[in-house]
């Protein structure tokens, strides 16, 4: 052992008097305790009564023990002397008093050694039971004040300020805090989530779904699949180059559309050119520019099939058709029975059969896609400022400028249901969604009112399903997207004005 270790000794004992002390006593004896002390222990009776007739070589052998223990002594007297007495009082605390005998701490310690082993090759169901009864310590005092409440404040954050109830919340508790954190919380997300239940209890879907997830562990391929619907909430876009980036122009741009079965786009404009660009979102290769001479253009589409490109002017009543696979322009200068003194806005049908032509006074006429003749027209009060056909091409939606809509039969082109758009004083737009669910009207004032099909066919007065006042100038342009997702408005009125919905 040690001699720092070995060395124990009371703080008012002193070497001198302990040597004196140890002088006067027996050989088999061990030095006393100091003034008011506890008495020393005797030596073991082997080294206190020596054999009755013991031979020279084991005194010779007791008298060197038992100097080189006085000497073992001497040396811890004096270390006890520099040592503190906290340092001595924790060393009793881990080893106890062994002062009296270096030998009993080798014996605990060897002996707990032992025990440790034997403890270790126990089963671990022995040992759990002892697990569960934990030592658990009483806090040495409590505090008054961790008791209390502490207030928050309430009013000088901006983001607490918006959860007050009214004035006299100035101040909340943390608990109550809390609890006004989980209303606001579960309300923004329309209660409280599934993976917030804490007392939810397990069902047998929990089990099937469980299994599922075991299955698709078990397996390796490709899990994912193109969705047909977008996403809810935000959707990424990401600005590509501009797709007439290889032929841009200062005039006004007129139409834009994408090609309805290739990745094509046509952008025509009042410089009297149509442009149809190849789209990569890179560079977007020009593929053809159509000019057409002291032509500025009104509209441009493309038709049902993408085969042809219909085109008007701004003041002119011709209209030019270009067939795209033969790459031949025909211009149509006169529709025999229309007498239009200017042809402007038209209408595709989506199955590619007729064409929709806005005339003046009121007028819609109908022609055929295949010969450009003339079938039918019909009369609105009022001037027809925008109208679309239904998904289906069996019906055709105008809206006027008195703010009422006109449904009208294709095949004997009557007038089936009239009502006025709701808040409108003065329509500009309209469209159709694909499925054949929405009808969407745009008006002067900026409000686009969105409304089911069977009320606009069935109703006088049909109550739109939404109303959208995002726009504060004329809604000027209204499309759905295919999948009938996305409903995009937009003015010409004001710049960047354009909304999805």
């Amino acid at each position: 052992m040690p001699p720092e270790r070995r060395s124990r000794a009371r703080p008012d004992r002193s070497a001198g008097a302990r040597l004196d002390r140890k002088s006067r006593k027996k050989p088999d004896r061990r030095a006393a305790a100091g003034p008011g002390g506890p008495p020393r222990k005797a030596a073991p009776s082997s080294q206190r009564k020596p054999p009755a007739r013991p031979s020279a070589a084991a005194a010779a052998i007791a008298v060197a023990a038992e100097e080189e223990r006085r000497l073992r002594q001497r040396n811890r007297l004096a270390l006890e002397e520099d040592k503190p007495a906290v340092e001595r009082c924790l060393e009793e605390l881990v080893f106890g008093d062994v002062e009296d005998d270096e030998d009993a701490l080798l014996r605990r310690l060897q002996g707990s050694r032992v025990q440790a082993q034997e403890d270790s090759d126990d089963s671990e169901a022995e040992k759990e039971p002892k697990d569960n009864f934990l030592f658990q310590k009483k806090p040495v005092w409590v505090d008054e004040e961790d008791e209390d409440d502490e207030m928050v404040d309430m009013m000088n954050n901006r983001f607490r300020k918006d959860m007050m109830k009214n004035t006299g919340e100035s101040q909340l508790s943390k608990d109550k805090l809390q609890k006004r954190l989980k209303e606001e919380f579960q309300h923004a997300m329309g209660g409280v989530p599934a993976w917030a239940e804490t007392n939810k209890q397990k069902t047998s879907l929990d089990d099937e779904s469980e299994e599922d997830e075991d299955d698709l562990l078990q397996r390796t391929g490709n899990f994912i699949s193109t969705s047909t619907s977008l996403p809810k909430g935000i959707l990424k876009i990401k600005n590509c180059q501009h797709a007439n980036a290889e032929r841009p122009t200062t005039a006004r741009i007129s139409s834009v559309q994408f090609h309805p079965r290739a990745q094509v786009v046509m952008v025509a404009a009042l410089d009297n050119a149509v442009s149809l660009f190849q789209v990569d979102g890179r560079t977007n290769p020009k593929i053809q520019s159509i000019y057409l001479e002291k032509f500025p253009i009104y509209k441009a589409c493309f038709s049902a099939n993408g085969e042809e490109v219909l085109a008007t002017s701004i003041h002119s009543k011709v209209l030019y058709v270009y067939d795209m696979l033969a790459g031949k322009l025909i211009p149509v200068h006169q529709v025999r029975g229309l007498k239009e003194k200017l042809v402007r806005s038209f209408e595709v049908s989506p199955d590619g059969s007729f064409l929709l032509i806005n005339g003046v006074a009121g007028y819609l006429h109908l022609l055929s896609m295949k010969t450009k003749e003339l079938i039918g027209s019909m009369k609105i009060n009022g001037r027809v400022a925008a109208s679309t056909f239904s998904s289906d091409s069996k019906k055709v939606y105008a809206s006027s400028g008195d703010g009422e809509v006109y449904v009208w039969d294709v095949n004997s082109r009557k007038c089936l249901n009239r009502f006025v758009d709701e808040g409108s004083l003065y329509g500009l737009s309209i469209a159709t969604s694909r499925n054949g669910q929405y009808v969407a009207c745009g008006s002067n004032c900026g409000v686009v009112n969105i409304y089911n099909q069977d009320s606009c066919l069935q109703e006088t007065n049909p109550k739109p399903v939404k109303a959208i006042m995002n726009l504060v100038t004329g809604v000027t342009s209204l499309t759905f997207n295919p999948t009938t997702e996305i409903l995009a408005i937009a003015s010409e009125e004001m710049k960047e004005a354009v909304r999805l919905f």
